[in-house]
């Protein structure tokens, strides 16, 4: 069933009490989103310390092992929260990272450390996941661009301060706090979560949910998303690009992912991803923009630090703070570009002005040199954002507004699939940038001194201060021309944004919900939701 919806509701006594109970839930909400970008943003700059005091020297699967495991569990969400419901899903995932934190906060060996972060990536990927979900059944699709604002704002929060944070208690030697902080967040979460998500849970006996998913594609999807990501883990670092240990899995997890599609689009009953999600050409524009966005997104995030670091001598924190110009512009802009659909009921000239604006950030980042004034790279930083703030939300309106009700989860599972798989790109086109142009204009002498198996950033950026003037100058000058680079590419990237929007069609959003996952609406009830058309 359908109705309209006011999300929070002001007026008699139990509207009230619905009202405060909406607010409550997106606390709680955004406490989990909280966590998870925390974890993404803050453990990367603690790694080389995490990985020296357990006496390891395995960077890639320590700082890799969430990334893998968050994204191939994305593509379960949306038939773990559609069988099961929303809530035990929710509260299942936040338990898991939860007990992942814990591992991770008392590892004695990098084995430990490890396996905590796989457990920590399994929760803290499900509870991105089903926090969009939850968005959706509480908010009309026009309204939901202030709420994703804010959650956006959650993340830009994150990558702003997690950096310093992470330094900070690295260099303190307390690096276990990142993950022992974790635990009174969690329960937090858990708290609001049980008080507040009176919402429908499916009422049929457990056989009967676990034979309605979709296992087989289930396991095609995981498999291939985890041999690809295995392989662009790899690549660059331990092994070559055109090695066999790189190629292989790389050929195998993208034929899976073929695989995967034509299943479901002409075999499987009950599909992971619905046909008409990739069929609608809206949606299709959704999230071919939003795969692009996580590149663009994801390399600026987490390659601009390098350049503070490498190129103007900054320590860890010093670089989080000079990252402000870009974290704290995402935020007002998201809630800006969300209020502007409500307001005018639009959705495509957003996104072609936030591509627009992404393009030209990113090519005036790449003109950056190391004696680049500070005015300029906080105000190319605030460009950059702008744009990025605007296609961060921007693309969820055309993925579900041709969609029925019915299934925003799986579109909403998806979409979160689609961006944490586009940030590992986003990470790895970086990488691979940067190494193999520090490995062409540095010297060959002092490049050989350097350990392998990692990442040549990894190695150089703590022992810059220590080198002679010369070479030191010289590395600042190969920092600065590699992460130039990586802008001019992902100004190609945002290019390919900005044509994904001609796909795009303005279609009238829905102001009606689904009273099926509202909040205490026919709670308990055993339907199953109203099987809409697609306009």
């Amino acid at each position: 069933m359908v109705a309209e919806t006011n999300p929070f509701p002001i007026g008699t006594p139990e509207q009230s009490r619905r009202g405060f109970a909406f607010w409550m839930v997106f606390v709680g909400n955004l406490v989990v989103d909280l966590l998870s970008a925390l974890d993404l943003t803050a453990v990367s700059t603690a790694l080389p310390t995490i990985v020296e005091h357990l006496h390891g020297t395995d960077f890639i699967w320590a700082g890799s092992a969430y990334t893998i495991a968050s994204t191939a569990i994305l593509p379960t969400v949306g038939g773990l929260v559609s069988v099961f419901g929303r809530k035990p899903v929710l509260l299942t995932f936040v338990v898991i990272f939860a007990v992942g934190s814990a591992l991770c906060g008392g590892a004695r060996s990098m084995n430990m450390f490890i396996a905590g972060r796989v457990v920590q990536g399994l929760g803290g990927g499900g509870c991105i996941s089903v926090t969009e979900i939850i968005y959706a059944d509480l908010v009309p699709l026009p309204e939901r661009g202030k709420f994703l604002g804010i959650t956006a704002s959650v993340w830009a929060l994150a990558c702003a301060i997690g950096p310093p944070i992470g330094g900070a208690l690295a260099n303190s030697g307390a690096w276990r706090w990142l993950f022992f902080l974790n635990l009174p967040l969690c329960g937090i979460a858990l708290a609001l979560v049980t008080a507040f998500l009176n919402v429908h849970i499916p009422k049929a006996s457990f056989m009967d949910k676990i034979s309605g998913m979709d296992w087989l594609g289930l396991f095609i999807i995981i498999s291939s998303t985890m041999s690809i990501m295995i392989a662009l883990t790899w690549a660059g670092i331990r092994y070559t690009w055109v090695s066999v240990h790189v190629l292989v899995p790389l050929c195998l997890g993208a034929v899976g992912l073929i695989v995967f599609f034509v299943l479901d689009v002409f075999w499987i009953r009950d599909p992971t991803i619905p046909p008409f999600v990739l069929n609608n050409r809206t949606t299709l524009s959704g999230y071919l923009g939003t795969f692009f966005h996580g590149i663009a997104s994801m390399a600026v995030i987490f390659y601009l630090p390098v350049y503070f670091q490498a190129s103007k001598a900054d320590s860890p924190v010093q670089s989080g703070v000079e990252l402000f110009g870009l974290a704290f512009v995402i935020s007002p802009v998201a809630i800006f570009t969300g209020a502007s659909v409500q307001i005018f009921h639009r959705y495509r000239p957003q996104n072609y002005v936030g591509w627009m604006l992404t393009m030209v950030g990113f090519g005036l980042l790449s003109t950056l040199e190391v004696d680049s004034s500070k005015g300029k790279y906080i105000g190319y930083q605030v460009i950059t954002g702008i744009g990025l703030g605007i296609i961060w939300i921007g693309t969820q309106f055309p993925i579900l507004a041709p969609l029925p009700f019915s299934n925003n989860a799986h579109a909403l599972a998806f979409f979160t699939f689609i961006r944490c798989f586009a940030q590992v790109w986003g990470t790895v086109i970086g990488g691979a940038i940067l190494q193999n142009v520090l490995r062409e204009r540095l010297p060959a002498t002092f490049v050989s001194t350097l350990p392998s198996g990692t990442q040549l950033a990894y190695s150089i950026i703590p022992e810059i201060r220590y080198l002679p003037l010369s070479l030191k100058a010289e590395v600042q000058a190969a920092f600065a021309q590699s992460t130039a680079i990586i802008w001019r590419v992902m100004i190609g990237v945002s290019g390919l944004g900005l044509l994904s929007c001609l796909l795009m069609r303005e279609i009238a959003m829905r102001t009606s919900m689904d009273e099926q996952w509202g909040l205490q609406e026919h709670k308990g009830r055993d339907d199953e939701p109203e099987k809409a058309e697609i306009a």
